[in-house]
């Protein structure tokens, strides 16, 4: 009798950067204790530090998990994907009640036509928000703009909007991993 795989929280090169910049790195074992990350964000963070920017050393915090993709073949080949996303899809495919974590249109793309869970940072910091671990995420997000995440005043509107309803209302929080404004 064969096991379901179980489920992992996978996550990409961008939220985890960004969370360290803004000093909200912890959210991510308040809310899923583990962390799961294919070997090539590792080696994204490490370019990243090279060029001096302040990245996470996944490799020393206990609670992230390097797990190499299994099957090569699953690594969708498309020229527009980077890496890490490839990777996270790859890994998400081979455990398939996953929650994916990552910012990138394109995998989210290719996330949906795999029906594959996923949300962004900002998807984390609403998570945070509802269960008590951030008071506030308005001003994390003026900081993760100042950081250089692409977040247009609409994006931002928005994620106020459904950090508020999901406050007011307790909407469960699997309604929100799919859809447009997770991060």
């Amino acid at each position: 009798m064969s096991t379901m795989p179980e489920p992992l929280i996978i996550v990409n090169t961008s939220p985890l950067l960004y969370l360290h910049q803004v000093n909200c790195l912890e959210l991510l074992q308040q809310l899923y204790s583990t962390i799961t990350v294919p070997p090539a964000v590792p080696q994204e963070l490490e370019v990243g530090k090279r060029q001096g920017v302040d990245v996470p050393i996944v490799n020393a915090i206990e609670w992230i998990q390097i797990r190499p993709v299994a099957s090569a073949a699953l690594i969708p080949a498309i020229v527009d994907l980077g890496q890490g996303e490839a990777e996270v899809i790859a890994l998400g495919l081979e455990n398939p009640d996953s929650l994916l974590v990552f910012d990138d249109q394109l995998a989210r793309r290719i996330a949906n036509l795999n029906e594959l869970k996923y949300t962004g940072t900002l998807g984390v910091l609403v998570k945070a928000k509802q269960l008590g671990y951030l008071p506030l995420i308005a001003p994390i997000i003026i900081r993760l703009r100042t950081q250089g995440m692409w977040l247009t005043d609409k994006i931002i509107d928005d994620v106020r909007q459904i950090s508020r309803r999901v406050m007011a209302a307790s909407i469960p929080w699997q309604k929100l991993n799919k859809g447009n404004v997770n991060g």
